[in-house]
């Protein structure tokens, strides 16, 4: 990606690559020793990406846009914004709902009711001028994607991961995404049994749609 991105010029069409990796838990630019308990076996990988410790495996669904901002025509915060909305389409295929929290990117799903509508009090809101983010909520929450991101010459990489139906334990060795105690979940868990390859098409077909111009 860091290639890719430093090579390309402004006639290099944007790309959209999905995987799913091996065991790895990837520390981002903000990241902090502490938030990794106990790796084990599993590797640590620092990365130039925001945001904090994930940790990725077989059974989610990664993928990373790498889009040219200035040519798309739109910024970083409303990047972020296109992201997260087509995970929740994505979501919304198989059924579930999912929510963003203030001041905490991703994807979450309410454990009690993963299929209902209501809204979250702990959903963005608009905020007076000057006025911070209030401290993330997850009371009830499971996050189901994490979303860390690298603007290089208003190109994007790196990008979010939807937990698909995997191994959740090595979520235990790292407080998720920098917060202690924090719920991850995949479909899996919430009763969605949903192939791979569905789960990935259905997101890059999303990401495809809500990242053109």
């Amino acid at each position: 990606m860091q290639r890719f991105t430093a090579e390309r010029t402004a006639a290099s069409p944007d790309a959209l690559w999905i995987c799913e990796h091996e065991p790895v838990f990837t520390q981002g630019l903000a990241g902090k020793d502490d938030h990794i308990l106990m790796p084990g076996d599993i590797p640590v990988v620092a990365t130039n990406r925001g945001g904090q410790v994930t940790y990725h495996g077989p059974g989610q669904v990664v993928a990373y846009p790498l889009v040219d901002l200035q040519r798309a025509g739109y910024y970083v915060k409303e990047y972020v914004y296109r992201i997260e909305e087509a995970v929740i389409r994505t979501l919304m295929h198989f059924g579930v709902t999912g929510h963003r929290v203030a001041g905490a990117p991703g994807i979450y799903v309410r454990l009690e009711d993963p299929f209902g509508h209501a809204m979250l009090a702990q959903r963005p809101q608009l905020r007076r001028a000057g006025e911070a983010l209030p401290e993330p909520d997850f009371t009830g929450l499971g996050k189901i994607a994490a979303l860390g991101i690298k603007v290089s010459r208003h190109c994007t990489y790196h990008g979010v991961a939807l937990n698909v139906a995997m191994d959740l334990e090595p979520f235990g060795r790292i407080n998720p995404c920098g917060y202690a105690g924090l719920r991850t979940i995949d479909l899996s868990t919430i009763g969605v049994h949903a192939p791979w390859d569905e789960a990935a098409a259905v997101l890059g077909q999303q990401l495809a749609m809500r990242l053109s111009p």
